[in-house]
């Protein structure tokens, strides 16, 4: 389990320092199942992308901060963004980041609508099945969220199955939680910023998240009269990038993210977004 320090004060605000050692670029934004000019349509899970051209087009959500968004001007942002940006310039190729729904993320890859993901994706079996994984680099754990001064209390079960809980669907926080608790009453909504939307509204009375898009929300306007309730939930979760089955790339992607990490990118673009130290999983 990684133990986090403390990274919000008596206000619940996620500090973010902003390191000038890092210049990264901004992309340009693009808008969810948006079509690129050079997707192709005949492309195969067997595909394999290219590195030695210009261009390397990566998948994103962009509706998961702080890892990935969409700002108000329709860039892309976050901190898969920006570890996107340092691997294409490690590998001397420009990224094209797509943001796609995360229903459609693996598909679009099968398809050839990028050549990589890189999103916040989990590894686990059944994915692993459909794509293959990088190292990992990052490592989270899942924590409940209630209205302050609500008794909801996740370590009692009869709470799991009384109170109505969101998730975002086909993550791994809405699967742990239906093999945890096969009764319990759970609302599935296809972006975490819906499910975040209707707990704020009142209209479900607890939810569970990823660890750090949790105190995200809480420390946006919405979220400020919520809480984490109970004990994070350790599941050895580690997230990496995933490309086509075979592909090389997966090889020249894991090369450029262990430079990233032994230069010391990684660990500002971390500490910008988290202001934690590195996990020792990401080392």
């Amino acid at each position: 389990m990684i133990n986090y320090p403390s990274i919000f004060g008596s206000n619940q605000t996620l500090h973010k320092t902003l390191l000038a050692a890092v210049t990264l670029g901004m992309l340009a934004g693009c808008s969810n199942n948006q079509e690129t000019s050079n997707a192709s349509s005949e492309a195969n899970d067997t595909a394999t992308s290219d590195t030695t051209g210009e261009v390397l087009r990566i998948g994103t959500e962009g509706a998961y901060a702080p890892f990935n968004y969409t700002n108000a001007d329709g860039s892309l942002g976050g901190f898969d963004i920006e570890i996107a940006n340092a691997l294409c310039a490690d590998m001397e190729v420009t990224c094209e980041i797509i943001a796609q729904d995360w229903d459609g993320i693996i598909p679009g890859l099968k398809a050839g609508k990028y050549d990589a993901i890189v999103a916040a994706m989990s590894i686990t079996p059944e994915r692993a099945e459909q794509v293959s994984f990088t190292d990992p680099y990052f490592s989270n754990t899942l924590v409940f969220l209630a209205k302050e001064g609500s008794d909801f209390d996740p370590s009692n079960p009869d709470d799991i199955k009384s109170k109505s809980i969101a998730a975002q669907r086909s993550t791994i926080s809405s699967q742990w939680l239906e093999q945890a608790y096969p009764e319990a009453n759970m609302q599935l909504y296809d972006t975490l910023s819906n499910a975040f939307l209707d707990l704020g509204s009142g209209r479900v009375e607890a939810m569970i998240s990823d660890k750090l898009p949790a105190i995200e929300w809480l420390s946006s306007a919405s979220g400020s009269q919520y809480t984490l309730k109970g004990d994070e939930i350790d599941i050895d979760d580690n997230f990496a990038i995933a490309v086509r089955p075979g592909d090389p790339l997966q090889a020249k992607i894991n090369d450029s993210l262990a430079a990233i990490k032994a230069d010391g990118t990684y660990a500002a673009i971390n500490e910008k977004y988290f202001s934690v130290p590195t996990p020792s999983e990401t080392k």
